[in-house]
């Protein structure tokens, strides 16, 4: 008799726990839905003109700063860098606009950080405010071990 008692207990036990988890399940699948913020998105069309760009290891000794202009357009095509001192702007392909980020790609080009090195860069910008901001990876062609340098990127508007 007591191990059906007890049983009967245990049983109603689970079956409170389980019914209590079922209700904090669905308030938390509820209160998500209903407190959750929208994804931002992004369109090429809110980035479109003119870019005042400057680029900044994220780590290792050298610290000096790349500075550059973007010429972006409300569509995918016509995007250039233009660096100072360079006659030449290097064209820049849009690799992908998904939610708010915009993945961009350019290059080979001469290196303005490593003398006489291609380079290939691919940036992934988040705008934030009036500013975009993301990093740069870098990928230059040459032998050793440190062919990769991650920039963190930060662009204004130009005036």
């Amino acid at each position: 008799m007591r191990i059906l008692a007890l049983s009967c207990c245990v049983a109603a036990l689970v079956a409170c726990v389980n019914n209590d988890r079922d209700d904090v399940a669905a308030d938390t699948a509820a209160g998500a839905t209903d407190t959750a913020p929208a994804a931002a998105t992004i369109a090429l069309a809110d980035v479109a003109g003119t870019w005042n760009v400057t680029s900044k290891p994220e780590s290792g000794t050298d610290t000096s700063t790349t500075r550059y202009t973007m010429t972006t357009t409300s569509d995918t095509s016509g995007w250039t860098i233009r660096f100072p001192g360079r006659p030449q702007a290097v064209p820049v392909r849009v690799v992908a606009v998904q939610g708010d980020s915009i993945v961009t790609e350019a290059g080979p080009f001469q290196s303005v950080r490593r003398q006489n090195v291609q380079v290939t860069t691919r940036n992934v910008l988040r705008r934030e405010g009036d500013r975009l901001i993301g990093s740069t990876r870098a990928r230059y062609q040459t032998t050793g071990s440190d062919t990769v340098l991650v920039l963190r990127t930060e662009a204004t508007r130009a005036p």
